[in-house]
């Protein structure tokens, strides 16, 4: 009997063939479906052990930058929301990874990672030292993946035809601005530089096939 062949994939197997077309997409996501069940099954007062150890904030950073900019990357703090990221990595990582490749992906999301992540950083070492905010902020849980996720939408407006990809754009840049207006955070000023280098990442987008000029067959 022939062998079905589902579009752009594998035959009779469309959900391997998502998953071999991203891969970084989804070792990503099954490392922090494991350590969302470390934290899980963790007793009282490891989890937190975990998740400050394993955060980006200033006193991690002074004294484990690495681990700490490589590690956040892949813990998030509340397990129960799982399932919420997962359903964002495979909106927006996967078929930005799809669209570009592994190589042009990873650049995107760990460049707006390390830098949101840096800047953000600073702004509250600047914060402390003009006594705005208390000197514990310096160890607040800074953990997650939101800044990978808001550099794959930024980036993902150029998959988009016109003039759909200009309504994205908008929904996009009040998404992540708005809150940046309304309470100031440090996180939310994360997630706005996030989106601007997922923006200006357009050069790695050359050469690439938009939505428009897709084909039947083409993949």
């Amino acid at each position: 009997m022939p062998s079905k062949t589902s579009p752009g994939g594998e035959p009779s197997r469309p959900i391997r063939s998502w998953v071999r077309s991203s891969p970084g997409t989804h070792v990503w996501l099954a490392v922090i479906a494991l350590t969302s069940l470390v934290i899980a099954l963790s007793p009282a007062g490891l989890d937190t052990y975990l998740l400050h150890r394993n955060s980006s904030n200033l006193h991690q950073l002074a004294h484990h930058p690495l681990r700490a900019l490589l590690g956040s990357a892949f813990w998030i703090a509340d397990p129960a929301d799982l399932l919420l990221y997962a359903v964002l990595f495979e909106v927006l990582h996967a078929p930005v990874e799809r669209w570009l490749g592994t190589p042009k992906w990873l650049f995107t999301v760990a460049t707006a990672h390390v830098a949101a992540t840096l800047v953000s950083q600073q702004v509250v070492l600047a914060a402390i030292q003009l006594h705005d905010v208390p000197r514990s902020m310096a160890h607040v849980v800074d953990i997650g993946v939101s800044y990978g996720l808001a550099a794959s939408a930024g980036i993902l407006t150029y998959r988009l035809p016109r003039p759909w990809r200009w309504l994205y754009l908008a929904g996009a840049v009040a998404f992540f601005l708005v809150p940046l207006a309304a309470d100031r955070t440090y996180t939310d000023l994360g997630h706005a530089i996030s989106l601007a280098i997922g923006l200006a990442c357009y050069p790695l987008t050359r050469g690439k096939p938009f939505a428009t000029e897709q084909r039947p067959g083409a993949h």
